[in-house]
């Protein structure tokens, strides 16, 4: 659960399974849908107070499987689909770090005898055109990289002396 309303359904569901311990058992079951065993842990005190201290390790997965039920009914048989689909490149680029996008920007320039312009960066790596650009000039302003003009077309070519074939 990443969302801040599933943090904050959780973060609730710990204060009211707290209420245990004024005579208010079971409140958090009920809030997260467990109406049931909610009435059951209300009128014996949480099963004598060994249901409510059991709770504390089930309070994540009661929110959890709250949550699930309120997706499950908003989406119906798509929710399924939505989970299990594979991120998108864009998804996958945002969760890598500098470091690690570098190395992909290493890796094109290897394949590409050592050189790379922004437009063979954002072909080789799925980088946006502002991102392999800030990267490689990073690179560059660090003196990894070395920056030379293309003979024929002028295009600025970012070389990579150390992996040159």
């Amino acid at each position: 659960m990443a969302s801040s309303a599933s943090h904050q359904r959780l973060t609730l569901s710990y204060l009211l399974w707290l209420g245990g311990f004024f005579g208010f058992s079971g409140l958090h079951r009920l809030y997260n849908g467990k109406i049931t065993s909610g009435l059951i842990w209300f009128f014996t005190l949480g099963l004598f107070g060994i249901g409510q201290f059991v709770d504390v390790f089930l309070v994540p997965g009661m929110t959890e499987e709250h949550e699930l039920k309120r997706l499950r009914s908003a989406y119906g048989n798509d929710l399924y689909d939505i989970l299990n689909q594979p991120m998108t490149t864009a998804q996958t680029q945002r969760s890598l770090t500098r470091e690690q996008k570098m190395v992909k920007l290493l890796r094109a320039a290897k394949q590409n005898a050592g050189q790379l312009s922004v437009t063979q960066a954002v072909l080789e790596t799925g980088f946006s055109f502002e991102e392999a650009e800030a990267l490689l000039s990073e690179m560059a302003r660090s003196g990894y990289v070395a920056i030379d003009n293309h003979p024929q077309s002028g295009v600025l070519i970012y070389r990579f002396d150390e992996i040159a074939v």
